[in-house]
């Protein structure tokens, strides 16, 4: 088991933490929260912001696990991948297009919002911003939707700091889970 870099609060200190900020106690049974209520406001501005997107978001959250799994694979994050795999499994999203963003381009299961947001999503990871092909994509695909192309840029930078926080911080899957599900392959 890895060895955060910022010990992880025992679970009655994370929910007490977790109390104390404002951020749900389920949260701080997460390694990710057990690390991050060690500064309990910035854990409250992140859960703020991933739970509007995840619970109130205008973006199909199919398309939103898509992009966090290929965030994941492309950053190296086991935590992201290890959580996301359980969160989109639940919602529906199937194992074959979860293994399909390793390598979307080749995998024949995605269609076009699917293609356009996963190319955003490589742009933003490999250049810091979405291309202009793919942005037309995006708009084409998404309808024009301010709202949805607003929250799309903002998932792609949200978890693409989140795995960057989860690697830098070498926050550790919680026990019991399986490293890189379903299959223990990593990239």
């Amino acid at each position: 088991m890895t060895t955060s870099r910022v010990p992880r609060l025992p679970l009655g200190d994370a929910k007490a933490a977790a109390d104390e900020a404002g951020v749900p106690d389920y949260m701080a049974e997460l390694s990710i929260f057990q690390v991050l209520l060690n500064h309990p406001q910035l854990a409250r501005a992140l859960n703020d912001l991933l739970a509007t997107m995840l619970w109130h978001g205008a973006l199909d959250c199919r398309l939103r696990e898509l992009i966090i799994m290929r965030i994941s694979w492309l950053t190296g994050s086991d935590y992201e991948w290890t959580q996301h795999w359980r969160v989109a499994s639940r919602l529906g999203v199937s194992a074959n297009d979860l293994l399909g963003v390793r390598d979307w381009q080749a995998y024949t299961g995605f269609g076009p919002a699917e293609r356009a947001v996963l190319a955003a999503t490589d742009d933003v990871v490999h250049d810091g911003a979405v291309s202009a092909d793919s942005w037309s994509a995006c708009e084409r695909e998404l309808h024009s939707d301010r709202t949805v192309l607003v929250e799309l840029i903002t998932a792609i930078g949200a978890w693409r700091m989140i795995a960057s926080i989860t690697r830098s911080l070498n926050v550790p899957l919680e026990e019991g889970v399986s490293s890189w599900p379903p299959d223990g392959r990593s990239p």
